[in-house]
């Protein structure tokens, strides 16, 4: 296997996590990711770098949601045949709950908590993404917490 097959195969699922939370849309996510490394590939097939990689997918899923207009679509469901049905139930009512409370955030806020939650990236490369500094990636991250949870809590009551 080579440096690209690595790099595509560490990085590719964190990705779809990522584009499919900014998302919301799984089928989109999946073009995204092929469309996220074909720029990426294209331009900087030596190399190596995460962050690179982020800042292009999200560029290219802002232009996405740029263009339709819309904040988020409805996602598909996508299941494990390997699961039970109860369980599969659970999953995606668990999954398009939180979905559903990440969509109600501010989208600078659903992007930051997009970027947190799976891209296995560090405070200093969100920062560098977003074009804020560590510190305020920190903070904003903190911010973005408190109003999903609050979003969360509201739909236990």
């Amino acid at each position: 296997m080579n440096k690209l097959d690595r790099f595509y195969r560490k990085n590719r699922d964190r990705l779809f996590a990522y584009l499919l939370r900014m998302t919301g849309d799984y089928h989109l996510a999946c073009d995204l990711v092929q469309e996220s490394f074909t720029r990426y590939l294209k331009s900087y097939s030596s190399a190596d770098n995460r962050a690179l990689l982020y800042t292009i997918a999200r560029n290219a899923a802002l232009d996405v949601i740029r263009k339709r207009k819309t904040e988020l679509p409805d996602t598909g469901e996508h299941e494990d045949p390997g699961k039970s049905p109860e369980r599969q139930v659970m999953e995606r009512q668990a999954f398009n709950r939180v979905l559903e409370a990440i969509r109600q955030l501010a989208p600078p806020d659903r992007e930051l908590v997009s970027l947190v939650a799976g891209a296995d990236l560090t405070y200093r490369e969100i920062g560098g993404i977003l074009n804020i500094s560590e510190a305020n990636v920190k903070v904003r991250v903190h911010r973005a917490r408190m109003k999903l949870r609050k979003v969360l809590d509201s739909g236990d009551e």
